[in-house]
């Protein structure tokens, strides 16, 4: 059975930091590519950041780029979002996929098979 479970959120300044985790089980860590998506209260989900299985490449949102950072672990099957310079538009659920369906739907939220359950940011102005 794979387990994505997501951590990390809070509530937190704007112009602060937050890093997020994504530990999963059950799943053959080191060959999935794994995002990070956001979803907001009446919004769609959103593509965050990707980074394929091997750490070597990583995608992300033109809204979060040269503010979050997305890297992993694969000794500890885990994957990160560190998240600086907070704004109030990131405020949202975070959540994280596994098992990329196609290469070309990298930042489909339809694209991935596995998901987390989500953690929570809050962000105060």
């Amino acid at each position: 059975q794979v387990q994505l479970v997501e951590s990390g959120g809070g509530l937190v300044q704007a112009g602060g930091s937050l890093r997020l985790s994504c530990t999963t089980s059950g799943l053959t860590f080191s060959i999935n590519t794994m995002a990070w998506f956001r979803q907001a209260p009446g919004k769609e989900r959103e593509f965050v950041a990707a980074i394929t299985g091997n750490g070597i490449n990583s995608w992300y949102a033109d809204s979060v780029k040269d503010r979050f950072t997305i890297s992993r672990d694969n000794a500890k099957n885990t994957v990160y979002l560190q998240i600086n310079k907070l704004i109030p538009e990131d405020a949202a659920v975070y959540l994280c996929a596994a098992k990329l369906l196609q290469l070309n739907r990298r930042t489909d939220p339809n694209g991935y098979y596995y998901w987390g359950q989500g953690t929570q940011v809050t962000v105060s102005s």
